[in-house]
């Protein structure tokens, strides 16, 4: 199975980089255009700005494709900017410039909700089918999850806070496994992308405003 990164603007060197710890050279693609994409069978969407990712998806041609492999069954492990993307709402935040998403993933999220660089932290995370200690997660201007649907479940936690869930084949995280030296994670969803059930949601993406 060929894994890819959506290559558009983020943390792209750090997640190719872990990736290339788990998965062969040849079998990881830089995600930057339908093409690229229709040729991978898992993708990691990286952390990052994600207004300039949206963006950049739509002035890619991937915006819409994307939206078609989420829903026929794509495993995406979405990081950060890349859980707002997939979120189905997001709730107003501060700057009031919040970009639209593909409302894949069945959960209410808020942007920068921990704070701003300058308050990014380290914290030891609860993975659920993550053998061993913690998870070291890096939380950097990290989306905080308000509310998970029914269509979605918690997969990770720090302490009592929800860091982590699982819809279908597409994981969501708000912190960033890519910029730690553990690469269970990454294992483990690539582990788990061959057998993972059709992700549940139906709904055609909006294009971006």
């Amino acid at each position: 199975m060929r894994a890819g990164v959506l290559a558009l603007q983020g943390d792209v060197p750090e997640h190719l980089r872990a990736l290339a710890d788990v998965v062969p050279a040849h079998d990881l693609v830089a995600v930057r255009g339908p093409g690229d994409l229709a040729e991978v069978g898992a993708l990691f969407l990286p952390g990052g700005e994600s207004t300039t990712i949206v963006r950049l998806l739509q002035q890619n041609g991937l915006w819409h494709p994307l939206g078609e492999r989420l829903r026929a069954g794509l495993p995406v492990l979405a990081t950060c900017a890349g859980l707002i993307v997939l979120a189905r709402a997001l709730a107003p935040g501060p700057s009031g410039t919040d970009p639209p998403t593909l409302e894949f993933l069945d959960v209410t999220v808020r942007r920068n909700d921990y704070g701003a660089q300058r308050e990014s932290f380290e914290a030891a995370v609860r993975v659920e089918g993550l053998a061993g200690a913690p998870f070291p997660g890096v939380f950097i201007r990290a989306p905080r999850i308000l509310e998970v649907g029914a269509a979605a479940r918690p997969i990770a936690w720090w302490g009592e806070q929800v860091v982590g869930i699982r819809q279908g084949s597409v994981w969501g995280l708000t912190f960033h496994p890519e910029l730690s030296p553990d690469r269970r994670l990454h294992r483990l969803f690539l582990e788990s992308a061959a057998g993972a059930p059709t992700p549940r949601g139906t709904r055609r993406p909006r294009s971006p405003r």
